[in-house]
């Protein structure tokens, strides 16, 4: 497929607003409350709401540099982006700093919250994370988004990719360095994808984990990954000698278990595991579905998956609900679901006609439509923002690509690494053998990401190690896996 504007690239619109003066004073960034300081020098990139009018209102993005550990550090910088969207990339970056320090070695990481995220005019609301799980009736996320709407502190119009790829190429400017190597997690990968075909002349490298192609529309196929990851792992219990004599029948478990869940919720009082107190919870095959879709991410909850289903088959749903009450409280926290929904409205809820996923196919699946018509629900009143000519066509670069992906990613399977490279010109697609969502902590793969942004070059990488990774065993009761 040809990218048709390629050769009208400097057709677009360009941002008039002079390069900011930005400085930095010591601080440290964290993972979040409670958890230890990195330390970095912060400032503040005063960027226009709308860049077409440079004169209007202004809003203030938070950015930190991690300093190399040279002295005499490689001229461009390592720039991760986070996922969600809605996740701040300072807060990402914290979460998983073993992964970059290789590249941390020579280079400065420069970190910059994407608009509406973390510290860069947060987008926030009262609606939760139950609003885009679909946990509410078609009336009620309506009423609930126009909430959210009412209160939102921005025009969510302006916090789109388009806008904020805009906000990275003036933070290059302003900190004077002449390229940026990039790294997208997820759907950061879409943002780095996007300024790469934007800024070629600013791009180094690019690394891509979790890939989501552009010209995908996300939303219709999370339901139908989902269900091929839950099948894999049932497989893989039922091969697996130790497993499958521990839990022999766990997918005929898990049906009847779902069939319950259909018919009547359950209520489940524990021990909140996140702050100690006596709590309740209301668990159905919606907060089930969540909570396993979640778990299905990383190899080590993987792990944890046949125990917990098996327990809740058997009547003690404590764990599982556990589960589920620490991924609900861990993800309202993460994801600022104001610019979450300008990203998917206007980059994702159009397009899913295109998608050709049917209900029937959904209702086969163990997440269902629930997800796919919450969104539905909330874009039907959200208002469409920027979205720049031929952003949903493939990118073509010859700028060096190292695509990563996940062997069992229940969301961005390797072939949409395969669907992102199709007019890449110097690309290599690395896959993690048995792993999840996100590559670069896994393993070896943190060396790999520094030979290649140390050298820009594909072909001398040694992927060799690769070979050693493996899943954790799956835990045959609470103390672990079997010897």
């Amino acid at each position: 497929m040809m990218l048709l504007f390629t050769p009208a690239i400097q057709a677009w619109p360009q941002d008039s607003t002079p390069s900011p003066t930005l400085h930095l004073e010591d601080c440290r960034i964290r993972a979040g409350e409670g958890y230890p300081g990195i330390k970095a020098r912060c400032g503040t990139l005063e960027r226009p709401e709308n860049p077409a009018a440079p004169n209007g209102d202004i809003l203030e993005l938070f950015v930190a540099v991690v300093p190399a550990l040279s002295l005499e550090p490689d001229p461009d910088p390592l720039v991760p982006i986070a996922g969600g969207p809605g996740q701040a990339s300072s807060e990402f970056y914290a979460s998983t700093a073993s992964a970059f320090e290789a590249v941390r070695r020579t280079r400065d990481i420069v970190l910059l919250d994407q608009r509406g995220t973390g510290k860069s005019a947060p987008m926030t609301c009262e609606a939760d994370e139950a609003l885009a799980e679909g946990r509410y009736s078609r009336a009620q996320a309506i009423t609930q988004t126009e909430a959210c709407l009412l209160a939102l502190p921005h025009d969510p119009r302006y916090f789109t990719t388009s806008v904020a790829v805009q906000d990275l190429e003036a933070l290059r400017l302003a900190l004077g360095y002449e390229k940026f190597n990039v790294y997208g997690i997820s759907y950061g990968s879409r943002v780095a994808q996007h300024y790469m075909r934007r800024y070629p002349e600013s791009t180094r490298t690019v690394v891509l984990d979790g890939v989501v192609p552009p010209q995908l529309a996300l939303g219709p196929g999370i339901a139908i990954e989902a269900q091929k990851t839950l099948d894999g792992i049932f497989s893989r219990c039922t091969e697996s000698t130790d497993c499958g004599e521990r839990f022999p029948n766990i997918e005929t478990d898990f049906m009847i278990l779902r069939s319950r869940l259909a018919v009547e919720t359950v209520l489940v009082q524990l021990m909140n595991p996140v702050t100690g107190a006596a709590d309740e919870i209301v668990f159905g095959n919606d907060e089930m579905a969540g909570a396993l879709r979640l778990l299905s991410y990383h190899p080590n909850t993987v792990a944890l998956m046949p125990l917990l289903i098996d327990q809740a088959a058997n009547g003690n749903f404590r764990p599982l609900a556990a589960q589920a009450m620490m991924i609900s409280e861990a993800l309202s926290e993460s994801i600022n679901i104001g610019m979450h929904n300008a990203v998917v409205c206007t980059e994702d809820a159009p397009f899913f006609a295109g998608e050709s996923v049917t209900q029937e196919a959904l209702e086969t699946t163990y997440i269902g439509p629930l997800q796919l018509d919450a969104l539905s629900a909330i874009c039907s009143v959200w208002p469409a923002g920027v979205l720049d000519d031929g952003f949903k066509e493939p990118v073509s670069s010859d700028i060096p690509v190292l695509l990563l992906s996940g062997e069992y990613d229940p969301i961005t399977p390797p072939a949409y690494g395969d669907a992102a490279a199709l007019e890449f010109d110097n690309f290599t697609h690395l896959t993690g053998a048995k792993q999840g969502h996100g590559q670069a902590p896994r393993g070896c793969m943190s060396n790999i990401i520094g030979d290649f942004v140390a050298s820009a070059d594909l072909e001398s990488l040694e992927t060799e190690c690769l070979e050693r990774l493996h899943a954790m065993p799956f835990f045959l009761d609470f103390s672990g896996p079997a010897p």
